[in-house]
């Protein structure tokens, strides 16, 4: 219903001579199903089929119909089209206090990584609840789990904060606008290509919307998983003056062999990150595929 609200109400800021042109359609719509010889004498072909591109008139049994007749009725009478811009007051868009709390409270964990102190505290912090496990599976092992955890919480956290919904709107949206576009450059109509541009540079905030929505869930899953690589980097010694924690075995990765946990795999990148990573990535498809999640944005 809402992406039938906005399209409708998009027409009409477009095109102000499109509000009588939807109202007519709505008035001599028969359950919803409508002929063109029914509306021909007061709507230009054009603006016809500008209400089938748009997707407000869909195919019918006996001619087209309206795709959400409620939804056009009220964004019409009502003004109720569902924004997709970016302003603070946007349900959708805006952050919570939580949210921007997380994301200060995560840009001060990326201090730990230099500052040996703060990475102390937070290992030996973790270690309470971590440092179990070291001592009955070995560190390869734990990592393993680490992976599994993190994987789960990140795939659950992106499912519910990101609403793929709404960005698919936004896609749908720019993709709409590039084919209007084309296709006024095709027909050589400047009017039209102006209030494209201007249509353009409004959208420019919902790209801003779309942003938003992607790094929401990101500021979260770094809230939780910092901590965690603040524990791997404090166990197998990682900074100036540091030891290993741990008692770490060498490990054998594939195409590479036995290494450190310390030792260099792709340039700077050491062992340690280039194992959990490898966990991370193979367990994070295998949990999506199990509990069915799709977080790719859907459309229409």
């Amino acid at each position: 219903m809402a992406r039938i609200e906005q399209k409708v109400r998009d027409l009409v800021d477009e095109d102000a001579e499109m509000e009588a042109v939807v109202r007519t359609v709505l008035d001599r719509a028969d359950d919803g199903e409508v002929k063109w010889v029914d509306v021909r004498e007061d709507l230009s072909s054009g603006q016809w089929g500008r209400l089938i591109e748009t997707g407000i008139l869909i195919d019918g049994d006996a001619g087209f119909r309206l795709a959400d007749i409620e939804a056009t009725r009220d964004a019409i009478e009502n003004g109720a089209a569902v924004s997709t811009s970016t302003d603070g007051d946007d349900e959708g868009t805006s952050w919570s206090k939580w949210d921007k709390g997380a994301a200060l409270v995560t840009v001060a964990l990326f201090a730990g990584y230099s500052w040996a102190p703060m990475r102390n505290v937070i290992g030996n912090a973790m270690n309470v609840f971590l440092g179990p496990l070291t001592t009955v599976l070995p560190f390869y092992a734990v990592v393993m789990i680490l992976a599994v955890v993190t994987g789960l919480y990140s795939t659950i956290l992106q499912a519910n904060l990101m609403d793929a919904e709404m960005m698919g709107e936004y896609q749908e949206k720019m993709q709409a606008i590039q084919e209007k576009r084309k296709k006024a450059k095709e027909r050589g109509d400047d009017e039209a290509l102006d209030r494209i541009q201007d249509e353009q540079m409004e959208a420019m905030g919902d790209q801003m919307g779309m942003f938003k929505e992607q790094f929401r869930p990101m500021v979260w899953i770094m809230f939780l998983t910092i901590p965690v690589f603040l524990w791997m980097y404090w166990g197998v010694g990682i900074g100036g003056n540091s030891e290993a924690v741990f008692e770490l075995q060498n490990i054998v990765l594939p195409m590479v062999g036995e290494r450190a946990w310390t030792e260099g795999v792709l340039g700077p990148i050491q062992v340690w990150i280039v194992w959990y990573f490898l966990c991370s990535m193979g367990f994070t498809q295998i949990i999506r595929k199990g509990l069915n999640i799709d977080i790719s944005p859907t459309g229409s």
